[in-house]
């Protein structure tokens, strides 16, 4: 398994700084559609991922979630940082798509590495810059695209090479910010047109080109 010290940021800390990276640093693992953060949660430290993807989103009092980004490896939750950084409750939660594993650094050994390690200052940077850009291309999509736009687009970019989506219709709904309800109404006219195949808990692309342009303008 990969181990923090792995990440490519953090190759470049001084003798001293990986000492107290690896001292400090603990790795859990999880499996896929594990709730590891919730929202009001007084989170620990900075969480880094080093296999699997952890979807971070918001839920509504009607049911509906909203994801907000997802973290990949290699990658951290700028919100965790937030919260580590200015005494905060978690404002959301955070969720494993698959099979994860991720390295905790509790907040005073990442605060002290910060002080001093110019890598974990521009990674630091470098994530909050990221994520205002992530929210600002999710907002952009959900004012100016149509739901079966952005189901269409969701099905594209989270296709195997096969042409092959594992997930639910509540996790897609989940994804693209409406209700399993709609998202099985349609794929059901999407199927109908022979752009897609449904089955248990997966969706098949048959037309990727046709897909593609649905993404792109709703006809």
């Amino acid at each position: 398994m990969t181990d923090i010290g792995d990440l490519a940021v953090f190759k470049t800390l001084s003798a001293e700084g990986r000492q107290k990276l690896q001292a400090g640093a603990t790795t859990h693992r999880f499996p896929g559609g594990k709730t590891i953060i919730e929202k009001g949660q007084d989170v620990s430290g900075a969480y880094f991922v080093l296999e699997g993807c952890l979807r971070v989103y918001s839920a509504f009092p009607d049911g509906k979630e909203a994801t907000l980004y997802p973290i990949r490896p290699g990658e951290t939750c700028v919100l965790a940082l937030n919260s580590l950084f200015n005494d905060l409750l978690y404002p959301a939660w955070v969720q494993t798509e698959a099979a994860t594993a991720v390295a905790v650094v509790p907040g005073p050994v990442y605060r002290r590495l910060f002080e001093s390690e110019p890598a974990i200052q521009d990674l630091t940077v470098r994530t909050l810059s990221t994520l205002v850009f992530r929210l600002m291309a999710e907002l952009d999509q959900v004012h100016s695209s149509t739901v079966e736009q952005r189901l269409a687009g969701f099905l594209l970019v989270r296709a195997s090479g096969k042409g092959e989506v594992r997930h639910t219709q509540q996790e897609i709904a989940g994804h693209i910010g409406t209700t399993r309800e709609v998202v099985a109404r349609l794929t059901s006219r999407l199927a109908a047109r022979g752009l897609i195949a449904t089955g248990r808990g997966s969706v098949t692309i048959l037309q990727p080109l046709a897909l593609n342009r649905l993404a792109e303008c709703p006809c």
